[in-house]
């Protein structure tokens, strides 16, 4: 989908309001905004704003333009990236530089430990750029990058040293519970993943892990493979880790050659997955319980919906050595265009992300 950003509207005030508390007021609102998005605001922004979106609305979910599930946009969470730096209040970027090195320490709780990155791939704060209104996550051939000597068992796979490969990872620093994210993303052309995914109290939910290209020829389907994943990280679990549900579903296009728009609805009753708008997947918390028992090694009474609790949202990207990983330059860049081939870099692409919540839900504290 080619479509260009939609752009905002200052009028977040008068939304709340409707979205709140009437449903004519909500279509009335729904109405102006598709009217508008299309208008750039000309209004300079006030000195205290973080950034533009905190003065402004985002427009409605591609898969509801009528706002007929009355969602109330989050201004803490999304992000349109249209600044010229990142909002760091919002994300905190992994590996940023300090003396010439990488530093792993989170900003709101730096004795957490933080995690470098996939081997033989390692997070780095410097691949990143803001180019055109997007967030351009870069992974990099750096072989002289001062990797850490830090070679760690992971869960899944065989322990592998940090390097030759740099990637990116933005970690939101707001939390939230129920809500519709969107993101508007184009994934790296290479044998890398491209990753929007969140994590709270021992629970993971996977949006999308794309892996962009692939050398294996009975594994050229991944490149148009959607993966979402509800993961159940509590000690003691015998599986803990691997996924208490998860999908595998042919898109039909490959990830890494256009810009599509990926929709997550999450609330009590379970999940429902649209691409380009378009829903693809509908499966409620007895569904995930069922996967679990069947497909787990978890005990008879075990609750699999361990969905309902606050995430902050996870950007990056990582190696799957199970898949295969660029062992040169050239294989990194094997279907950059020409002219980029020598960069050592490719893109994974991020319009925006979005979320909108109910009042209800906006209404709860995160933990």
């Amino acid at each position: 989908m080619t479509s260009p950003k939609h752009e905002y509207v200052n009028n977040v005030s008068t939304c709340r309001i409707a979205l709140r508390y009437g449903r004519l007021l909500s279509l009335a609102c729904a109405f102006f905004l598709s009217q508008s998005c299309s208008q750039k605001s000309h209004a300079p922004p006030l000195a205290d704003e973080r950034t533009e979106s905190l003065s402004s609305t985002a427009v409605l979910p591609l898969s509801d333009p009528a706002n007929q599930g009355e969602w109330v946009y989050n201004t803490e969470v999304s992000d349109e990236f249209n600044g010229d730096t990142i909002d760091e209040d919002r994300w905190y970027i992994v590996g940023k530089f300090e003396n010439g090195k990488p530093v792993y320490k989170h900003p709101d709780n730096p004795k957490k430990w933080v995690w470098k990155g996939r081997a033989p791939s390692q997070f780095s704060g410097r691949n990143y750029r803001l180019e055109e209104g997007k967030l351009v996550l870069e992974t990099r051939w750096e072989p002289d990058f001062p990797f850490s000597d830090e070679v760690r068992k992971p869960h899944f796979g065989d322990p592998l040293p940090y390097e030759n490969i740099t990637t990116a990872c933005f970690i939101s620093r707001k939390f939230f519970t129920y809500g519709y994210i969107e993101i508007r993303s184009k994934a790296a052309d290479a044998e890398v993943t491209s990753a929007f995914w969140s994590m709270g109290n021992k629970i993971e939910l996977d949006f999308f892990e794309q892996f962009g290209d692939h050398r294996d020829p009975e594994k050229n389907h991944l490149d148009r493979e959607l993966w979402w994943s509800l993961r159940d990280w509590q000690t003691g679990l015998p599986d803990a880790g691997k996924p208490v549900f998860t999908q595998h579903k042919d898109l039909g296009f490959r990830v890494a050659d256009d810009f599509h728009v990926y929709g997550f609805e999450w609330d009590e009753s379970g999940f429902k997955y649209y691409v380009d708008g378009k829903l693809i997947s509908e499966v409620s918390k007895d569904d995930v319980r069922k996967w679990a028992l069947e497909n787990r090694n978890v005990p008879e009474d075990y609750d699999g919906w361990v969905a309902d609790r606050p995430i902050s949202l996870w950007l990056d990207q990582e190696t799957f050595p199970w898949h295969g990983v660029p062992d040169s330059l050239e294989d990194l860049e094997k279907n950059s265009p020409e002219g980029e081939k020598e960069d050592g870099v490719v893109d994974f692409e991020i319009d925006y992300v979005r979320v909108w919540q109910k009042p209800r839900h906006l209404e709860q504290e995160p933990n």
